[in-house]
């Protein structure tokens, strides 16, 4: 079964609505849609925003739903100059910005313990990356990085790149990952970008999110079609 994970309900209604008879239940507060799409079997849920409430959400899928493999869809914001609006990320890996224990090991971003980066599954993700393409998506590959504040600063957006070399940013994937990781399961990760993390984001986010929320559900359901 593959789970699939998204933080707003516009980022997974689409797929959810695909699915064959369905089958609803509830764990840690979370609605898991479970059932298949084009003979595919998935469990569907929505985690909301933030590392916390992802990782609760990926936890509960994985310890009760048997996933072998899970997918984090949504809307992301670009951080390098080449990844614009409607683009597609694919992530080679995973990160979380806003962990900083440099003060006493000099190394920011170190959540997991003995890695700052966590590589996706490149099977997974080539299928994803391939997906995106047929349906005319111009698709990029490179670090995510997640962390629990809303893009919206250029300065902010600078430092995450310098320290982590990342061309989308978030508030999920490198929680999801990390899980995950932890338990041995398949992920992967794809953004559609709404913004481009700086001040203009403000502006740009709720103008386009729906937009690129739509163009990754397209996407999964294009990768499950296949």
């Amino acid at each position: 079964m593959l789970g699939i994970i998204g933080a707003m309900d516009v980022e997974i209604e689409a797929i959810k609505n695909e699915i064959e008879s369905p089958n609803v239940s509830v764990y840690a507060g979370c609605e898991f849609v479970c059932g298949t799409i084009n003979g595919a079997e998935v469990c569907v849920a929505k985690c909301n925003p933030g590392k916390v409430n992802a990782a609760l959400c990926t936890q509960a899928m994985i310890d009760n739903f048997g996933i072998s493999a899970l997918i984090n869809v949504g809307v992301g914001c670009s951080l390098k100059s080449d990844v614009v609006i409607k683009n597609i990320v694919v992530a080679t890996e995973v990160c979380q910005y806003d962990f900083d224990t440099s003060a006493i090991d000099g190394i920011k971003g170190l959540a997991l313990g003995d890695r700052v980066k966590i590589p996706a599954d490149p099977a997974l993700s080539d299928g994803l990356a391939l997906a995106a393409e047929h349906c005319g998506a111009t698709v990029h590959r490179g670090c995510i990085a997640s962390g629990d504040t809303f893009i919206a600063s250029q300065a902010l957006k600078e430092e995450i790149v310098r320290d982590f070399g990342a061309i989308c940013g978030e508030m999920e994937g490198g929680a999801i990952g990390q899980v995950c990781y932890i338990n041995s399961v398949p992920f992967a990760v794809l953004r559609s970008i709404s913004d481009g993390g700086d001040e203009a984001a403000l502006i740009d986010y709720p103008a386009f999110k729906k937009i690129a929320a739509e163009k990754s559900a397209a996407i999964i359901l294009e990768f499950l079609d296949k």
